[in-house]
């Protein structure tokens, strides 16, 4: 097609803000996502740990996002991950739709398209395949795609491996609060109720990429997020005012700080409104993996060693599920308010 139908077409105040994602990522100059090498994270020598988790704490409250290098997950295991989801979504169409989520009837796992439960009624340009990976004994593998073959276990694997990783960046922020390392990983549900949600999101070549959106401005509503992409750029991050592009980092995990360590942390690290640009020349995989703490368990509200007279709770006390149905994403002025989808 030549033209993009209607539906996707995005409010004219926003259009001047969606430039070419592939001149701006070019840039130079201007502020940068930040580069947080983990390989000294849980060294031996106290000086090169501490530098560490200095810069990854700093970048949480500078940012709440950045790329992470030298992570620990193996390139071979993220190169099968990868190699599985852009496998399934090379799949005809009928393929994929044998495994079609049901929105409507509330069931939100599986492949879906046109996601549009926005204020808007607008659709990203945008597929998905939607489903929870970790703990195991929570996951329902009768929807995760058969093929290709290597899809379950490469999936299964790097959610584990992900999850260790959750663990590590968790006590590093606790303890940049103030707090006993395992206190954040606690307040979010620990090892048996903190979900890890997969959702891969497929956005194809689009003939107006200048009016419209892979995924419109939100901010996550998860503990952390962690993205791996096709290095494709296209990430988009509202700083100081203005949509900053990520660059590509190669081997990289990109880790966004989620509303609910905003909450608990009661705003000392952030939760960045982001987006997803489109193009004309490439098709953009991402995989995003959302920590969630359970729905209705846990109260959300920021912890009271980080609270004080000077600092009182910026944020009411919520579960999470009424934090989702709530929210209202914190966009700019000139783009309005919206609601949040059961996946971000």
């Amino acid at each position: 097609i030549e033209r993009i139908p209607k539906e996707y077409i995005r409010p004219e105040e926003e259009r001047p803000s969606i430039g070419d994602i592939f001149e701006e990522e070019k840039m130079g100059g201007g502020p940068q996502v930040p580069t947080v090498d983990l390989k000294g994270i849980n060294s031996e020598d106290l000086e090169v740990r501490e530098k560490c988790r200095e810069e990854l704490r700093k970048a949480a409250v500078d940012w709440g996002v950045m790329h992470l290098v030298n992570h620990g997950i193996p390139e071979e295991l993220t190169g099968r991950v990868k190699a599985a989801g852009e496998g399934f979504f090379g799949q005809p169409i009928e393929e994929k739709e044998k495994y079609a989520n049901d929105q409507a009837a509330g069931n939100v796992q599986g492949y879906g398209s046109k996601l549009a439960n926005n204020a808007s009624g607008q659709l990203e340009w945008e597929d998905y395949f939607f489903h929870c990976v970790f703990p195991e004994d929570k996951t329902d593998l009768s929807i995760w795609p058969k093929t290709p073959s290597d899809y379950i276990d490469a999936t299964r694997e790097y959610a584990k491996q992900l999850r260790a990783l959750t663990t590590t960046v968790l006590a590093v922020l606790s303890l940049g609060l103030g707090l006993e390392e395992g206190r954040l990983e606690k307040e979010v549900g620990g090892m048996e109720e903190l979900l890890l949600q997969m959702k891969i999101n497929y956005y194809p070549k689009c003939p107006q990429p200048e009016l419209a959106l892979g995924v419109e401005a939100h901010t996550d509503v998860s503990a952390l997020t962690f993205i791996l992409h096709n290095m494709v750029p296209g990430l988009q991050l509202f700083y100081e005012g203005k949509w900053v592009t990520a660059k590509c980092v190669p081997n990289s995990i990109i880790m966004h700080v989620g509303d609910t360590v905003e909450i608990l942390s009661n705003g000392k690290y952030k939760s960045i409104l982001h987006r997803g640009v489109v193009n004309r020349e490439k098709v953009r995989v991402s995989w995003a993996v959302f920590c969630e703490p359970p729905k209705e368990k846990i109260i959300l509200q920021p912890l009271p060693e980080t609270v004080s007279e000077a600092d009182p709770p910026r944020f009411p006390p919520r579960t999470f599920a009424q934090h989702i149905k709530h929210k209202l994403f914190r966009l700019t002025d000139q783009e309005g308010a919206d609601t949040p989808k059961p996946d971000e």
